[in-house]
């Protein structure tokens, strides 16, 4: 009797860079008796953004984008497989090796915003004209929708009612296990090799900056290893809530966003391990916050799902534009460059440009300002972080942004962030601006943050004229 073929399934990854609890892996092994691991550096990706013309991908993420290929390559090898790597666009180079190779299925984890369901939909358009079928699973929530108590349709709008519905009612999954052995046979294939870091980045190689406190090393292994080192070497998740919203060092927050945003790392694996701590160490509010903000994640990316293209509009999911907003490149540029003239917003932009990452309360109070003092559109900072950010998450992001300007779904409007309040509460001797902004060294404590208020003779003095700049708007804090 004649063995039947052996039959090939394509496993796409994407933002997926891991082998631990990723879903499509795992049920690529069990459907088929040759896996073959793909990986499509899409070349749209490391072009220009569409309405403001700013890198789509910038230098630090393209950085982390490609240490974190080339290590699942190393982990696909060692488990008997490899990793086939092309340059293009996803829906033809999948389309092609799906072809040659005569798979049965294609399969990946789904996305759900407009770019990507863009490519997953072209290709899924491709491979009906051979006969194959794309597959899609679950590889980015916390919470499956199957399990979740509505349909997605019908998400509340609302963080809090979201959170009340799901925490005491749904369990999270056990993450799934890393294989032992994957099968793959690879034939004729082209492997492929990976792209030089140049060509991600226009040639604009990033240089560590000595003054960032973590330097986001990519791979499924570095993501790992900060879980372990945040959890239970320094066992900062212990004060997480208490010290979330400072903005120098290495612990104060956990540092997994780059590794959530491409998928190094899942956040069922989080989870687990926070429950671990929990049962052996210690549960308080701090390992309460992580699940909390694990939550915030998830539902974002349902408002993503639930209101689609909405989310990168003016009037965002509201279906509501600002009336006292425009598109001002002028006070743009400068609060893009760290030239607003206020310390806090710039030491906040200089570190964004320095290194790709800036903490979540830097964050807010760097979009309140822009939307609410220098009254600029809020898509241009989303664009301009979606091109800096070393952890961008089109759903986070946007979803972050629309709740700042007041045009998400939550029913709650006016977000406004009295800067110099902020500052003296999270920055209160100063350090953090002084940190980023060396012309100010001269200003002790938390005087720094008032530089504007200075006359004239005292500009003079310091030289703040050749080194700073007066404020684009005179603040009335």
């Amino acid at each position: 009797m004649t063995s039947a073929p052996p039959r090939t399934v394509i496993l796409w990854f994407r933002q997926d860079l891991r082998l631990q609890d990723n879903e499509a892996l795992t049920e690529a092994i069990q459907l088929c008796d040759n896996v073959i691991p793909v990986y499509v550096f899409d070349e749209r990706l490391f072009q220009r953004t569409d309405r403001y013309d700013f890198p789509k991908t910038g230098s630090y993420r393209s950085r982390f984008i490609w240490e974190s290929v080339a290590e699942l390559k190393t982990n696909l090898q060692s488990k008997g497989s490899d990793l086939i790597i092309r340059w293009g666009k996803p829906e033809e180079e999948i389309f092609q090796i799906a072809n040659e190779m005569k798979s049965s299925w294609v399969v990946c984890n789904r996305e759900r915003t407009r770019e990507e369901v863009r490519v997953q939909d072209a290709l899924e358009e491709n491979l009906w004209t051979i006969g194959q079928e794309l597959r899609y699973y679950r590889g980015k929530m916390l919470y499956y929708t199957a399990d979740l108590p509505f349909p997605v349709p019908h998400s509340p709008d609302v963080f809090t009612q979201y959170r009340k519905e799901i925490e005491k009612v749904v369990d999270v999954r056990k993450p799934l296990d890393t294989p032992v052995q994957i099968p793959s046979q690879f034939k004729n294939l082209e492997i492929g090799q990976l792209p030089s870091l140049e060509k991600l980045t226009n040639g604009q190689i990033p240089n560590s900056d000595d003054r960032a406190a973590f330097d986001f090393p990519g791979g499924e292994s570095a993501a790992l290893q900060r879980l372990q080192e945040y959890v239970w070497e320094s066992q900062s998740i212990s004060t997480y809530k208490k010290t979330r919203n400072e903005l120098l060092g290495r612990n104060f927050s956990s540092k997994f966003s780059a590794y959530l945003a491409q998928g190094c790392l899942s956040p069922k694996k989080i989870y687990d391990e926070v429950e671990k701590y929990e049962q052996q160490v210690e549960k308080n509010n701090s390992t309460y916050w992580m699940k909390f903000e694990l939550m915030w994640r998830d539902f974002y990316r349902l408002m993503a799902k639930k209101y689609k293209d909405k989310i990168f509009l003016a009037g965002g999911p509201k279906e509501t534009p600002l009336s006292d907003t425009k598109e001002d490149w002028d006070r743009f540029q400068a609060w893009a460059q760290g030239k607003t003239g206020i310390p806090f917003i710039d030491a906040n932009m200089r570190e964004i440009n320095a290194t790709g990452y800036m903490s979540n309360r830097g964050r807010q109070n760097v979009a309140s300002y822009l939307i609410k003092d220098l009254q600029v559109d809020w898509r241009m900072g989303a664009e301009y972080f979606e091109s800096l950010l070393i952890d961008y998450d089109p759903a986070s992001n946007y979803g972050n942004w629309n709740y700042l300007a007041g045009v998400g779904s939550d029913p709650m409007e006016n977000r406004y962030f009295n800067i110099l309040s902020q500052a003296r509460r999270y920055d209160a001797n100063g350090d953090y601006v002084r940190h980023w902004l060396p012309e100010l060294q001269d200003f002790k404590g938390g005087d720094v943050h008032t530089v504007y208020d200075l006359p004239e003779k005292e500009w003079t003095k310091h030289q703040l004229h050749l080194n700073y700049t007066r404020p684009l708007i005179q603040p009335d804090w």
